[in-house]
């Protein structure tokens, strides 16, 4: 926060915008340091709000309770580990207001890493960052992956995705949307804790007739793992379970069986793959994912039903009709 505030402080001026920032029962110095910035000039020309919890909500119920109190037309949940830039808000913005028909968007998200590495060698490039890129797709059996990453593999960014391109999902690190929808819609779902909630928004956003855009001409600058690193266990595990958790919620009947029945496969050989490369935790949370995602569905069996009957579009088209495993693995495909 320290190293990211003061960016978006600075590069958020235009009229009739705020800046909230939500703590989430921190145990750090985070509200001193926030009670610090309170009266300086670029807070106040902000207007920075604070929002304290006493314990931590997690990503999605911390949102949901901060977004039920604030009155806009579109708000931007943007990750504590990121550097706006100038000018970052317009142009995504004004694309919204100018196309009613879409419900979210996002800006090109870059490594934040990778600009600190061009800067001291201009020979290396900046890459596009894992959550979100150029905006986020999901294959058939609902992996997700975008427009300049796919799995692990992150591509430079060389302007091939400079176009404003219709997407799956936007990425949580920096998610416009219009506050009414979001809160139509039930907001993220409490019960995944933190990863995945973005895309499952998306998922009944894109059911239900509305588009969601990437607009490249705003970029960030994403740091990643800034909450909880790449390597954690932790975040393999609620990876997969959320993967498996939004799936059950929103893939429509036809299909359902299918999928659970490769995923099934898929995750087993995940986790053989972790015990394999000397990733025993991996390899257990892959596992516990899988365990928990039976015990969990059965509460999320009305959301399902909800989501399906509110459908207009059961089976998006943003839905990619293709193995990206397949396609990675074997193919060899990485754009």
């Amino acid at each position: 926060m320290r190293r990211f505030l003061p960016s978006v402080l600075q590069h958020t001026t235009l009229q009739d915008t705020e800046v909230v920032v939500v703590d989430n029962g921190s145990t750090d110095d985070s509200m001193a340091y926030l009670q610090s910035l309170s009266g300086t000039p670029e807070a106040l020309s902000a207007h920075l709000r604070i929002i304290a919890y006493t314990e931590n909500y997690g990503f999605a119920a911390g949102y949901n309770r901060a977004i039920a109190s604030i009155d806009s037309e579109i708000v931007v949940l943007l990750n504590s580990d990121v550097c706006v830039t100038a000018g970052w808000l317009s142009p995504v913005l004004d694309y919204m207001q100018q196309h009613p028909d879409v419900g979210a968007a996002q800006p090109k998200i870059l490594a934040y890493n990778s600009l600190l590495a061009h800067r001291q060698d201009a020979s290396q490039p900046v890459t596009f960052e894992h959550a979100g890129a150029a905006g986020g797709y999901i294959d058939m059996l609902g992996y997700p992956f975008c427009r300049g990453r796919i799995m692990g593999y992150v591509a430079p960014d060389k302007g091939q995705y400079d176009t404003v391109a219709r997407a799956f999902w936007v990425s949580g690190a920096a998610f416009f949307i219009r506050t009414k929808l979001y809160n139509e819609l039930g907001g993220l779902d409490e019960s995944f804790f933190a990863h995945m909630e973005e895309i499952d928004l998306c998922w009944r956003l894109n059911s239900r007739g509305y588009n969601l855009v990437c607009v490249p001409q705003s970029a960030v600058y994403h740091l990643g793992g800034g909450a909880l690193a790449y390597d954690n266990p932790r975040k393999t595990y609620l990876n997969f379970r959320n993967n498996l958790l939004m799936i059950y919620k929103n893939m429509p009947q036809p299909h359902l069986r299918h999928v659970l029945i490769c995923r099934f496969v898929l995750d087993y050989v995940a986790a053989l793959q972790a015990l394999i490369t000397l990733k025993p935790q991996h390899s257990r949370a892959i596992i516990r994912a899988r365990i928990d995602y039976l015990r969990m569905k059965r509460t999320l069996s009305r959301n399902r039903q909800e989501n399906l009957n509110l459908a207009t579009h059961p089976y998006p088209d943003t839905i990619v009709r293709r193995s990206v495993i397949f396609d990675y693995y074997l193919r060899r495909k990485k754009e």
